[in-house]
């Protein structure tokens, strides 16, 4: 382990040496004249004055080398339909786009907003916009027209790119009917919207408004559209999470730091070489299909497999039949993934030739010694877990096999990737902490190349929620809470705030909250993640109703329950939809009128639910025990 050791404290004592090296990656129209302006903390420039475009790197000049090797392979077992584009084609299509764009009035710096599918016209509008210098801000498909509406108004874009439709499970999911609903209650629409026909489900076209995909296609196929040259510090994109006071924030990222910094991790993190294959079961609406569907991969020159579809249809074998078909290298997926698999023929990992596959990349959320020893038994590959969140853009933690080949343990995703000064922090004093003692998991900024410089139009809102956690320090917080054993593995041990994972997805318990408090018969409540051994969280809701005789009426009290994860559904997606909500007559709270969740979540999961002499009402904590006494949360 001296090595890749060694390789971390270069990038953190040798700062501006090692990211000067690492910027040769990539191509630079105009070279830099600083690596790092850290002269207003905790805001980081990288590559100052330099000037370069994510589109060249990640299409063009690929392009020009070995133009027919596979560069997007689109499979979708959704539709039954796959397509290859070589890099030559990809360029043919992003150029086509790129003219589209334009001719629909989108220029520098404005923003279109991507509501689509799994579909390989999503990339070609991600590539297309950084290709002219707008801001792409991608909304997960299966978010409602409430949180598209929010997303719409913040970012407030020129153009809104969407779909008649997704399918889950060979079912249509109807995108125009919810993005026709948010623009209606959006206070910035746009005047323009860029619509995919799949023929999925019919749908009304707003005269003046909404603008045919194919047809606008054809009229600019073979356009050679010009790059835009942005200064490395220029935002590529705005990508949202989720918040916890409920607003979500745009998480604005830069052009040369990120086109470095996920060049090297391909190489350092994931083993790729130029004409690699690789795989991300992601969605385009997370950051990691952002990193490693479309810019990663295409920007170290390997070919990327973007599906649509789950990992059970037609069966449980569908990747690994990939992973065969096309020669797949490395393949990234998330640990509900697994334990889904785990439930079916252990046989079907040995159906299909994997002899191309050098690894297992599993991330999202932390992953189970179980789940990480049955899929390494069943697969004969390495099992890398990684950790990293939306705002930091690729691994915070990570084993590296490009640095060197090392161990990995398993529960732990081994080690501080280099550019991350990584700690374990005391909540309370701010101070380091020593092995095997559990604190906040925190970096030393500046932050590295390709994390995010800001949240999108508040500078302030930036450094007050990630850099004031700790007394005396400016730190960026994680939320996470974790230690490091004598060896120097690390270990993520769950939310310090109101953040939940559901299945890899990242949810504000509060943005549920909201949802669940605009029901007419609720007063108050109080939304919590629970441990659960499927999706790793899943969201329980207490609620306190207006009119208490519902508790009494069971048959009442479920048609109110079903009722309100409709609204939840409406507004936020079935995503964030709770996997029970309970009745109650009120809230556990301490005397300064705080909900005591962290006590609510022990008590659902079976825990001793700690220190308690804080509450104000010591009987709603046992309203919380009966109504959870059929062990359903």
């Amino acid at each position: 382990m001296q090595k890749i050791r060694a390789f971390h404290r270069q990038s953190i004592e040798h700062r501006e040496e090692f990211w000067r090296r690492e910027a040769q990656r990539i191509h630079w129209h105009e070279p830099f004249t600083e690596v790092l302006d850290y002269s207003r903390p905790p805001f980081a420039r990288w590559y100052v004055g330099g000037r370069t475009n994510l589109c060249y790197n990640a299409v063009d000049r690929w392009a020009q080398i070995d133009p027919d090797l596979p560069a997007l392979i689109w499979v979708s077992t959704e539709v039954d339909k796959e397509a290859v584009y070589s890099r030559a084609d990809l360029a043919r299509e992003v150029n086509a786009v790129a003219a589209m764009l334009r001719g629909l009035g989108v220029g520098k710096g404005d923003r279109v907003l991507i509501y689509l599918p799994m579909i390989a016209e999503a990339a070609f509008v991600m590539l297309a916009c950084v290709r002219i210098g707008a801001i792409h801000s991608v909304v997960f498909g299966g978010f409602a027209s409430h949180n598209l509406a929010q997303r719409i108004d913040d970012a407030q874009p020129k153009l809104v790119v969407s779909a008649d439709a997704g399918s889950r499970s060979g079912k249509a999911v109807a995108y125009k009917p919810l993005l026709d609903q948010a623009l209606a209650s959006c206070a910035h629409p746009p005047a323009k919207v860029l619509l995919v026909d799949r023929g999925l489900v019919p749908f009304d076209a707003v005269a003046g408004r909404d603008v045919d995909y194919a047809t606008l296609r054809a009229r600019h196929d073979g356009a050679q559209e010009p790059v835009e040259w942005l200064e490395s510090s220029e935002p590529s994109y705005v990508l949202y999470t989720s918040g916890t006071t409920g607003n979500p924030k745009g998480v604005q990222r830069d052009t040369g730091g990120y086109a470095v910094a996920l060049a090297a991790s391909m190489d350092y993190v994931f083993g790729g070489k130029p004409g690699d294959v690789y795989m991300s079961t992601s969605d385009i609406g997370w950051v990691v299909g952002h990193s490693y569907i479309v810019y990663g991969p295409l920007l170290n020159g390997q070919a990327t497999v973007m599906y649509e579809g789950l990992p059970t249809r037609p069966d449980g074998a569908i990747l690994w039949k990939l992973v065969e078909k096309y020669r797949i290298n490395a393949v990234f997926s998330a640990p509900t993934a697994i334990r889904v698999l785990k439930k079916l023929d252990p046989g079907l990992l040995k159906r299909h030739d994997l002899s191309s596959l050098q690894a297992l990349y599993l991330a999202g959320e932390p992953l189970d010694d179980t789940t990480a020893n049955w899929i390494s038994e069943g697969l004969g590959k390495p099992i890398i877990d990684n950790y990293w969140q939306t705002e930091t853009g690729w691994p915070i933690l990570s084993a590296q096999p490009g640095v060197e080949d090392v161990p990995t343990k398993f529960g732990s995703p081994s080690f501080p990737v280099y550019g991350f000064d990584v700690r374990v922090v005391s909540e309370t004093t701010g101070e380091d902490l020593g092995p095997g003692q559990k604190g906040v998991v925190a970096v030393q900024p500046p932050l590295p190349p390709g994390a995010m410089s800001t949240i999108w139009g508040d500078d302030e809102r930036f450094v007050r929620t990630y850099f004031t956690s700790f007394p005396g320090r400016m730190l960026y917080s994680t939320f996470d809470w974790g230690l490091y054993d004598q060896d120097g593995y690390w270990f993520i041990l769950g939310r310090t705030d109101d953040v939940i994972n559901v299945a890899g997805h990242r949810l504000g318990t509060r943005e549920i909250e909201e949802s669940l408090n605009s029901h007419p018969a609720v007063a108050e409540s109080a939304v919590v993640g629970v441990a659960d051994t499927l999706k790793g969280q899943v969201a329980v809701g207490f609620a306190v109703l207006k009119d208490p005789a519902a508790l009494g009426d069971a048959q009442r009290a479920l048609e109110l329950e079903n009722d309100i994860k409709r609204v939840i559904e409406q507004r936020i997606g079935a995503v964030a939809r709770p996997a029970r909500v309970r009745f109650v007559g009120a809230l556990p709270k301490t005397r300064s009128g705080k909900v005591l969740r962290r006590a609510i979540v022990a008590l659902c999961e079976g825990r001793d639910p700690g220190d308690l002499t804080t509450i104000e009402d010591p009987g709603a904590l046992e309203q919380i025990k009966e109504s959870i006494k059929d062990n359903a949360a």
